[in-house]
């Protein structure tokens, strides 16, 4: 498979730079795969989609305030987004300079700690601060909104809420689990009370998540790994679904890899620790029946996996039809839910 047979054209014009005043009044594609029949509704509307006895999984990550600014001494911008916290006075950034940062060179943050740059990785940094630092407290102090780069505007003091979901609740993203940007108080008690059911799983999404596949043969794309917990309650959650006839629905596709990363052996296990698992066409899929998403970008990795669940040909299809009905696109854009029944199930 060529990384070009998941290429679509998208107008600039589509992609969402900003976020609608209200979190559930984006609009919502709905797919069924065995058909290919597509319908045009809203998030509002998702409960009218599912049944009594479905389970949802949710991410709970907490987006940091993760891009920091610095000085070269020579004067050179430096541009940091977080990777991951190593140690509280060691972190992994992604940087981004006019020249190659080397080890052992020194930069200056925008409120004048100097830090080290202890080992280099191709764009990945690691950075320490000397004397015992915390990377938090700087990042709490200093850190922007990670808006992503499609984004063409500086973050805003209304993106620390929105680029976050109502529920999160542990430290540790660079990037939102954007599908959950949808999901507001009003929207989960109706789920609530229409019988479906909540889990919730942690993936810390990392700044690898901003970075093109460059391989042209999609088979040999190697992903970033990204810190994930699937609890003991939530596998129990989804093996009762199960039992009853319920389908489990990821909400976006860091829960989907979490819960097909905790099941590579075969079946669902608790699991804490690194998922790098790439999801695409002709990998199965082993826990997940349908899957409510944003819209991704072209060529990307999260545009192959739901090709996996659902097919390329629809997916391409579904997202010709998105653009011709000028549906906002990414992080801030309108909602696709794919029913279950894709081509991808194991």
């Amino acid at each position: 498979m060529k990384k070009s047979d998941f290429y679509y054209h998208l107008p600039p014009e589509r992609i969402a730079q900003e976020p609608l005043p209200e979190r559930s009044a984006s609009r919502l594609l709905v797919l069924d795969p065995r058909t290919g029949h597509l319908c045009d509704s809203s998030v509002r509307e998702l409960p009218q989609f599912l049944r009594a006895g479905d389970l949802l999984v949710f991410n709970d990550t907490r987006v940091l305030p993760a891009r920091l600014h610095a000085r070269k001494p020579t004067g050179g911008a430096v541009e940091l987004l977080l990777e991951r916290l190593l140690a509280p006075d060691r972190a992994r950034f992604l940087a981004r300079s006019s020249k190659t940062l080397k080890p052992g060179a020194r930069i200056t943050l925008a409120g004048g700690e100097a830090v080290e740059l202890l080992a280099r990785e191709g764009r990945m940094v690691e950075l320490g601060l000397p004397g015992g630092g915390n990377w938090l407290d700087i990042l709490e102090a200093q850190g922007e909104v990670p808006l992503p780069p499609y984004i063409d505007r500086a973050p805003a003091a209304a993106d620390r809420e929105r680029y976050q979901t109502v529920y999160a609740r542990n430290p540790g993203a660079v990037a939102a689990p954007t599908a959950g940007l949808h999901f507001d108080a009003d929207l989960l008690a109706r789920l609530d009370a229409a019988g479906m059911e909540r889990a919730h799983i942690t993936l810390h999404v990392g700044a690898g998540t901003f970075l093109p596949v460059e391989a042209e043969e999609v088979e040999e794309h190697r992903m970033h790994s990204e810190r994930v917990t699937v609890p003991a309650a939530t596998v129990e959650q989804v093996r009762r679904a199960q039992a009853r006839g319920g389908r489990i629905f990821a909400i976006g596709t860091t829960a989907c890899r979490a819960l097909e990363g905790a099941a590579r052996s075969g079946s669902l296990q608790a699991f804490a620790g690194e998922t790098d698992i790439f999801l695409y066409p002709g990998r199965p899929f082993r826990v997940i029946d349908g899957l409510f998403t944003n819209f991704h970008l072209p060529e990307s990795t999260l545009l192959m996996l739901v090709s996996a669940l659902a097919g390329r040909e629809r997916i391409l299809a579904a997202y010709a039809h998105a653009v011709a009905q000028q549906y906002r696109f990414f992080s801030y854009g309108d909602a696709m839910l794919i029913l279950p029944g894709g081509v991808g199930r194991a």
